[in-house]
């Protein structure tokens, strides 16, 4: 009887390695950063998104046209619009789409408009699938923009 425990004990030992070795091989496989940047005009400091694993993360967004480097006239709603159909480009372009975006981050200039971009911003998400999001109120945003937003989405392949 001693001798089942002890082999039992064996096969779980090699169990554990095997699968510590696996897991930290995959580990490894999950944590390389790919870098993506959309060349534009002007050259700006920072990475169209980035990719861990299956997880995309964008850069923040505003409503700018980037053909002409400016925010596109027409107040928030067409921010916000301008901004989304940035969003939706990069990650089409990058593997995945709206559908995938689990998390926001908004940052508005002014909370007086919140539900102005509200508006525009359901229209970007089925109403059973809206991500998770937070606000924040900024006090200045790029290129006098008045709103932000960041998103994390899923990458399929």
């Amino acid at each position: 009887m001693r001798k089942i425990h002890i082999i039992a004990a064996v096969i779980c030992f090699c169990f554990v390695c095997s699968f510590t070795v696996y897991a930290q091989q995959a580990g490894k496989q999950d944590s390389k950063i790919e870098y993506f940047k959309t060349p534009r005009p002007m050259a700006l400091p920072f990475s169209d998104a980035a990719r861990v694993g299956n997880i995309l993360y964008l850069s923040g967004e505003i409503g700018v046209d980037y053909t002409t480097m400016k925010v596109v006239p027409g107040g928030i709603k067409a921010e916000t619009k301008q901004a989304f159909d940035n969003i939706k480009a990069t990650l089409e372009k990058y593997g995945s789409s709206m559908d995938n975006v689990f998390k926001c981050t908004v940052m508005i200039a002014d909370m007086k408009e919140w539900p102005l971009m509200n508006e525009v911003y359901v229209t970007y998400f089925k109403k059973d699938r809206l991500p998770a999001r937070s606000a924040i109120g900024a006090n200045g945003l790029a290129l006098g923009a008045k709103v932000e937003i960041e998103c994390l989405a899923t990458v399929d392949k």
